[in-house]
């Protein structure tokens, strides 16, 4: 799994950060491949291995590289937001400084991303699962009827 040139790209673009000197290309890739997705062939990017105890985690080598560059995105903001999360605004010499609007739009900026994610399901079980052998409020003779 490894996030390409072209994915690192998209994500400098959606994060104005068109220079190296803030963040890397390494930095990017973690964030890029902190979320995985399912691909376009339904393919998982991990499989289970269930006959180890307790079960390992592995690669699906199956899978084409798919991530989620706007849920990235989202958390890159998020955190260009905290680094100025500390600007106030004030006046001096009679002019008006609002460095507060930074850390404003940056957020803006993480919420909007964050609401283009893709979307994610989880399945709950019951566990243990219970069994009900009672079923006397199905009518299975009314049914056929």
């Amino acid at each position: 799994m490894s996030a390409t040139a072209a994915q690192i790209a998209q994500l400098r673009r959606m994060v104005n950060e068109p220079l190296t000197t803030t963040y890397s290309d390494a930095t990017l890739t973690t964030y890029i491949e902190t979320y995985p997705m399912i691909d376009a062939r339904g393919e998982h990017p991990f499989t289970w291995n269930l006959t180890a105890v307790p079960p390992a985690k592995l690669d699906n080598p199956e899978w084409i590289d798919t991530y989620d560059l706007c849920a990235a995105a989202a958390n890159v903001w998020e955190e260009k937001a905290a680094a100025v999360v500390g600007s106030f605004d004030f006046t001096a010499d009679g002019a008006s400084y609002s460095r507060s609007q930074v850390y404003e739009q940056y957020m803006k900026m993480a919420r909007s991303n964050a609401s283009r994610r893709s979307p994610r399901t989880i399945t709950m079980r019951p566990w243990p699962e219970e069994v009900n052998e009672d079923l006397t409020w199905v009518n299975i003779e009314s049914q056929g009827s």
